[in-house]
């Protein structure tokens, strides 16, 4: 659960419009106060280090970059979207602090919204609530990785019941905690990794992964999410997963090509990667196994009802 400390944290790191320098970005980094919480400190010096290194964020260019996308989105005048420093740096860190191209992931988004307002359009955690708490398909491990980026595990083998939680529910499950994960300053630099587990998959998950499910999921991840996707490992496959593969490959970019990977039990392939010190014992890793959910994950969320109601208002004007 997240405590009053940790959402007063929450709050007043997202009421603040401040960049900041280096050097106050330089602070010891605070702790998490909880298991199921969200770590709203200040980027740490090694992140502060990394983001200059990889994503070319120094404070003059933050200054810079931020001038450029909002003069490209006043120009264009195409969407409405919240005017603060950290609304438009989400976009400028993926992009590398490229403005031209933090306004054009911006148009994607929106666009993407707009396309798929069924399911985006203005999902809410009080109206979701039992997508997280009645089903196990999607979890966050309580700890990050080795090389601190938050890890999703998104189970599509025999713990996803379609009945209960169909493909387009789905992705609005994942579309949520995306969401969440954009308030972590530490997530949006480090970026995130998934793993998908199909063990126990058989053909009522795969009568369920239609080619559009396939499609809005990938054109999403790859084309619209203001989040740094680094790693995508498939784990625990079947020989019935080479049923459903060929459907999701035809909208694999190269790109992501280059960051999927493939393991089917063999763990000691996933640690290739991912520090087994850092993974629960479901694969191979040292820590316990896995005993929470997204049920212990939605109260967070439900902390966040006014930030995601706030995020639904951002896309293409009428």
């Amino acid at each position: 659960m997240v405590g009053n400390a940790q959402s007063t944290m929450l709050k007043s790191s997202m009421s603040s419009n401040k960049i900041l320098s280096l050097n106050e970005c330089r602070k010891p980094s605070m702790k998490m106060l909880a298991a199921f919480g969200l770590d709203t400190s200040p980027l740490s010096a090694e992140t502060c280090a990394l983001a200059e290194r990889e994503l070319r964020e120094t404070p003059e260019q933050v200054q810079k970059s931020l001038a450029e996308l909002r003069q490209l989105l006043e120009e264009k005048n195409t969407m409405t979207y919240k005017d603060t420093d950290e609304y438009l740096t989400i976009f400028l860190r993926p992009t590398h602090f490229y403005a031209e191209s933090a306004y054009n992931l911006m148009k994607r988004l929106a666009t993407f919204k707009e396309k798929n307002e069924k399911i985006v359009a203005n999902p809410l955690p009080r109206e979701e609530k039992k997508l997280f708490t009645e089903n196990n398909v999607v979890n966050v491990l309580v700890d990050r990785d080795q090389k601190n980026r938050r890890v999703l595990i998104i189970n599509m083998g025999s713990a996803w019941d379609p009945k209960s939680l169909n493909s387009e529910q789905l992705f609005k499950v994942l579309y949520l905690i995306q969401i969440a994960s954009l308030v972590e300053e530490e997530t949006q630099v480090r970026g995130a990794v998934i793993i998908i587990d199909f063990h126990g998959l058989s053909t009522k998950q795969v009568m369920a992964m239609s080619p559009s499910f396939a499609m809005t999921l990938l054109l999403y991840i790859q084309e619209a999410m203001p989040l740094r996707m680094k790693e995508v490992h498939i784990v625990r496959q079947p020989f019935l997963f080479n049923m459903v593969w060929p459907m999701f490959k035809q909208f694999v970019g190269e790109k992501l090509k280059k960051r999927l990977f493939f393991h089917g039990n063999k763990m000691s392939s996933l640690h290739k990667h991912l520090d087994a010190n850092m993974l629960p014992e479901d694969y191979g890793g040292k820590k316990p196994k896995l005993n929470y959910s997204s049920a212990d994950w939605y109260p967070v969320l439900q902390d966040l009802q006014s930030y995601i109601a706030d995020w639904n208002t951002y896309g293409l004007k009428k």
